[in-house]
Parts: structure tokens; C-alpha cells; sequence
């Protein structure tokens, strides 16, 4: 969430930053923010004063011999102390509220991204690599799956309904290797330890991250218990460290973790209906960082970790470009986003494999995670951020419709190929094999 003291001594700011980023509904929210704050703040002078009273009549009655005297004053001790627990219950009420209210105010936008409506305003950065060039019509992945075996659409619906499909023999076993080839090049060469958590979590870590309260309606939960399936590793690991005051020296922290991922797909209704690109379940690999709660050091750790994504998508030998998000394309929670989008060339589209987030410290002060920059400093706000070191089934999609040849068989990236238990050449099967 933002810092109190922004709204409080800033407000102006505030509001022009709900204009960049489209949410003009959410300007009167902060005039409610400012007048339960005063609220607050004048309820907790007056407890304050109340208690203080109280402490101080409480030593005068132990000191007062006369038994009249004494009674009186017990009386006016009554009286206060009915006073005391009527406003300090209003006080919870008005805390309740503001944290509430908190709770669905974005992120402000970072100095010098690009201000404008939608995803049409976004900024490509640069283009790396080529697309390639065929001399037969290429075929989209939803085709080439069926062609080749490897993905089984009806029994997927069969299964689980739309928006679901079954990867099958060496589709299942190209997923994996992807999944452990990336897994790899992050721990062994960019440093990043791994994490294999749970993939069910409690409410607070969905709005630590900030999926809760604003996109409840996105996700799966359990109906009996407080149990919600992860819509990205993000949300576990981001959390391990909530509630924690960090030891000086501990950061950055670097972490990465594959797990699958669970989203309604509501507000993406009606749109990618063929194929494997949008589905209510999909794999990723995910990294996150901690850093020190600075704006030089934090964009930083977004360079490097836009680098160690897009890291993935070279070499698999796939075009792939970076598009910063404008402000009216940002999600709730980042200060600044760099989507990697690969070209699918059966699609004839650029897919995203992953948004590299800059959250600030608006995830920290949500989940109360912190650190001391010294021995006997006071404890700072951490900032974290995130990245898909890539996402799957996109990044399938890409190898799939790039690599494919006339006769309809798909030549499997030079990476992945220790991999694939000798597998270099995905190929159709025979007809009696089908």
C-alpha cells in the first residue's frame, strides 16, 4: 500500500497519479482516506490524553485516605473510563476502515514512466533478433499440436471443461525440460536460490501481494477454509519473509520457484479461445528479488532482473522484444513494468513470457516486511520485485510455430536437447501409431 504520508502531505500527487493511471473513480477514495486519517489522529491524541488521565487518577485514589473523597473519585474514574472505551472503540472502527480503504488505492507510478491511456500507448524499447522466414504457409500451435500428438484438446475439455488441455508424450516431456533448463540457468548461473512452495496459501498473503481485496473475483479459493490456489509463485514466495525485520547484510534476497499457476481468466473473457495461450492453469518459473528499500538500488534490480529474463527467451533462440507499460497499462501494484514478448510466427503475434515488475515498497508495507540497514538503524520498508523467468505454455507456443518445418515437424532448440532423453526432431506419428 502507499505510505500515509504521501496521501497526508501530498494529496495533489496522489490524485494526478490516479489520473495517469486511468482511475479517476478512486480520486473521492483518497478524500475518504484524508478524513478518516484526521479521524484517527484526533482519536488517538484524545486515547492518548484519556489514558494519561487515567494513570494519573488511578495513583491519586491509591494515595486518598478519606472515604468520601476516595469514592468520588472512583466515580469520576468510571465516568472517564466509559469515555475511554467508547472513543477507543471508535478508534478500532476508524482504523479498520482506513486499512481498508488502503487496501484499494495502486501504486503510484515511477518518475519517468510513459504517461498514457492503454496498451496501445505503450513504449517498445527494442526488438532483439529476427523473425523468421518461411517458404511454406507457417501453422499455428493449435494445429501443429494435433498434427504432431503432443497436445490433446478434447480430452482436456473432457477433463475439466475449456480453457483446458492435456500435453502428452514428448509435449509433456519439451514442458519439463523447459521448465528444468530454466530452473537451471537461474540457479547455477544467475545466482538465484530456489524454492519449491506451497501452492495453496491463507488470505493475507493474496493481499501482501496485492491480489486482495482488488482481484478476489480472479481467483480460486477453497469454499470451507482460508486456502487460495496461487495465481503465481510470487504470492508464496514474496511472502516468506512477511512479518520479518531482516537482519543488516541479508539483502538482496534472490529467489526463484516453479509452480503452476491458477487464474479465472474473467477479465479475459471471450478472447484467445483456441489454442494453449490463455488457460485457467498454466506453469511458470518465477523470479523474485528483495532489495534494500532505495530507488537507485531497486531500479537496478530491475535492470538485472529484466536481463536474466530476457536471458531465457535468447537462448532458445527466439525473437522476442521489451515494451515498457505505459501508465494506463500498469498493473495495480507496480511502479514500473517491462513486459518480454516473444513472436509466434503460426499466430502472427507477439505473446508475453513475462512482466518484470518494480513494486517499490507498496507489497512491503502490506505484508510488514522490513530490514535494518545497520546494526542500530531503525527498520526500513524492503522493495520487491518480480519477473517470469519465462512462462509457460507461451513459451511452447513460440518454440513450436518458430522452429516448425514443411512436413510439419518441429526442431527442438539446441538448450533443451539434454533435456529431451535424445530427442532433437519433434515429428509426426505414423498413421497407425495415431
Amino acid at each position: 500500500m502507499l505510505d500515509i504520508n504521501i496521501i497526508r502531505n501530498d494529496p495533489e500527487r496522489v490524485k494526478q497519479a490516479l489520473r495517469d493511471l486511468n482511475d479517476e473513480a478512486s480520486i473521492p477514495r483518497i478524500e475518504l482516506i484524508i478524513e478518516l486519517d484526521e479521524r484517527r489522529r484526533e482519536l488517538l491524541q484524545s486515547v492518548e490524553e484519556m489514558r494519561a488521565e487515567k494513570n494519573k487518577a488511578s495513583k491519586i485514589i491509591g494515595q486518598t485516605r478519606d472515604p468520601a473523597e476516595r469514592q468520588a473519585k472512583v466515580d469520576q474514574m468510571k465516568s472517564l473510563n466509559a469515555r475511554l472505551a467508547e472513543q477507543e472503540a471508535e478508534l478500532r472502527q476508524i482504523e479498520a476502515a482506513l486499512d481498508e480503504e488502503m487496501l484499494w488505492v495502486p501504486n503510484m507510478p515511477a518518475e519517468g514512466v510513459p504517461v498514457g491511456k492503454g496498451e496501445e500507448d505503450n513504449v517498445v524499447v527494442r526488438v532483439e533478433g529476427e523473425k523468421p522466414e518461411f517458404d511454406f504457409e507457417p501453422l499455428p500451435h493449435w494445429e501443429l499440436g494435433t498434427m504432431l500428438d503432443i497436445i490433446d484438446f478434447e480430452r482436456g475439455v473432457k477433463l475439466s471443461g475449456s480453457r483446458f488441455y492435456v500435453l502428452k508424450g514428448a509435449g509433456a516431456r519439451l514442458q519439463r525440460a523447459l521448465i528444468t533448463w530454466m530452473l537451471d540457468v537461474h540457479t547455477l548461473e544467475h545466482g538465484y536460490e530456489e524454492i519449491y512452495p506451497p501452492y495453496m496459501v491463507r488470505g493475507y498473503c493474496m493481499t501482501g501481494t496485492g491480489n486482495l481485496p482488488k482481484f478476489g473475483d480472479n481467483l480460486y479459493r477453497d469454499i470451507e477454509e482460508d486456502f487460495w490456489w496461487i495465481p503465481t509463485a510470487e504470492v508464496p514466495v514474496t511472502n516468506l519473509h512477511r512479518e520479518e525485520i531482516l537482519p543488516p547484510g541479508s539483502l538482496p534476497k534472490n529467489y526463484v520457484a516453479y509452480t503452476p499457476c491458477f487464474r479465472r481468466e474473467k477479465m479475459s473473457a471471450g478472447r484467445d479461445v483456441r489454442g494453449i495461450k490463455r488457460g485457467h492453469q498454466f506453469d511458470k518459473v518465477e523470479l523474485v528479488k528483495i532489495v534494500e528499500g532505495d530507488n537507485d538500488v531497486s531500479e537496478q534490480a530491475h535492470q538485472d532482473l529484466l536481463r536474466d529474463a530476457e536471458e531465457i527467451a535468447r537462448r532458445l533462440g527466439l525473437p522476442y522484444r521489451i515494451v515498457q507499460m505505459c501508465t494506463g497499462d500498469l498493473s495495480f501494484v507496480a511502479a514500473k513494468k517491462y513486459d518480454i514478448e516473444v513472436w509466434a510466427a503460426g499466430s502472427q503475434e507477439w505473446l508475453e513470457v513475462s512482466s518484470v515488475s518494480n513494486f517499490r515498497d507498496f507489497q512491503a508495507r502490506r505484508m510488514n516486511l522490513r530490514y535494518r540497514p545497520s546494526a542500530d538503524a531503525k527498520p526500513k520498508y524492503a522493495h520487491t520485485l518480480n519477473g517470469s523467468g519465462l512462462a509457460l505454455p507461451r513459451v511452447l507456443i513460440a518454440i513450436l510455430e518458430n522452429y516448425q518445418q514443411p512436413d510439419g515437424s518441429v526442431v527442438v532448440p539446441e538448450v533443451l536437447r539434454p533435456y529431451m532423453a535424445g530427442i532433437e526432431v519433434l515429428t509426426p506419428p505414423l498413421p497407425e501409431q495415431v
